[in-house]
């Protein structure tokens, strides 16, 4: 038997999300009623990045609205969970036993974070810290992270990335319809998919080099760089949930991940 939580990756799409009606809000909320409830989140979003880790030590974090030109109803949206200074204190201690150089910093929660947060845990009880992404450092840089974070999920922690498994918004088109979806993409995420269920972790560090359309699905790899801190953290013989919500402007599917324990 074992206690320990899924991790997970979530492709949070558009700001819009919570407020849109053609966007898949439902399927965060279907996602979140499977899951155990998790005692606290340790978040990492594609829109907190540092030179080096930093954990979030606040303890009422702000709702960072970190977007421009979007409906006002959005920039009115809080979303007032509790900050996990305790869990973000943990998460520095494991990863400088590991040799990681730490920073800590009040910040409060991107998009990122709360706009999936919002539909998952709408009562905003769940605490919640974040762990910053270094977008100069590659795919084996934070599955290392997430390797090092493993213990949290035995003291009920959720380590949750939060990203895009598809992310190119120079072909993105926001008058597409989701059967207007770019082939390319399914292309990419059927080979994604594919090695996670093989756990074939060599190939996906090295998803660059190998995955179809992998420059043109990530110019820059920000967004999924989230996924292998999830998998880090994962155990090794984990497995796969896959919640396919469809391909929304032509280039940006909407696809999350659970990684869960093999023994329940």
């Amino acid at each position: 038997m074992t206690d320990r939580t899924p991790t997970l990756f979530i492709s949070h799409g558009a700001p819009t999300l919570p407020i849109d009606p053609s966007m898949p809000r439902e399927g965060f909320v279907s996602l979140a009623d499977h899951l155990p409830r998790p005692q606290s989140i340790l978040m990492l979003s594609a829109h907190w990045y540092t030179q080096r880790p930093a954990v979030s030590i606040a303890t009422q974090p702000e709702t960072i609205h970190d977007f421009y030109g979007f409906p006002r109803a959005l920039y009115e949206i809080q979303y007032p969970a509790p900050g996990a200074p305790e869990t973000a204190q943990r998460a520095a201690a494991l990863l400088r036993a590991q040799g990681v150089q730490v920073d800590e910093e009040a910040h409060g929660l991107d998009h990122g974070a709360w706009v999936p947060m919002l539909l998952m845990f709408p009562n905003a009880d769940v605490p919640v810290a974040q762990l910053s992404i270094q977008p100069r450092a590659d795919a084996a840089h934070h599955f290392a992270l997430g390797r090092a974070l493993r213990a949290l999920r035995d003291e009920g922690v959720m380590v949750v990335g939060s990203g895009q498994i598809t992310h190119n918004l120079r072909a993105a088109d926001f008058s597409a319809r989701p059967e207007d979806a770019d082939p390319r993409v399914t292309e990419f995420t059927d080979w994604f998919e594919n090695h996670l269920a093989a756990r074939d972790i060599d190939a996906l560090l090295d998803y660059r080099k190998r995955a179809p359309h992998a420059e043109y699905m990530h110019p820059t790899d920000e967004h999924l760089l989230p996924v292998f801190a999830a998998l880090g953290a994962a155990d090794d013989d984990y497995t796969l949930g896959v919640q396919s919500l469809g391909t929304y402007q032509r280039a940006l599917a909407m696809t999350n991940y659970v990684f869960g324990s093999a023994v329940q």
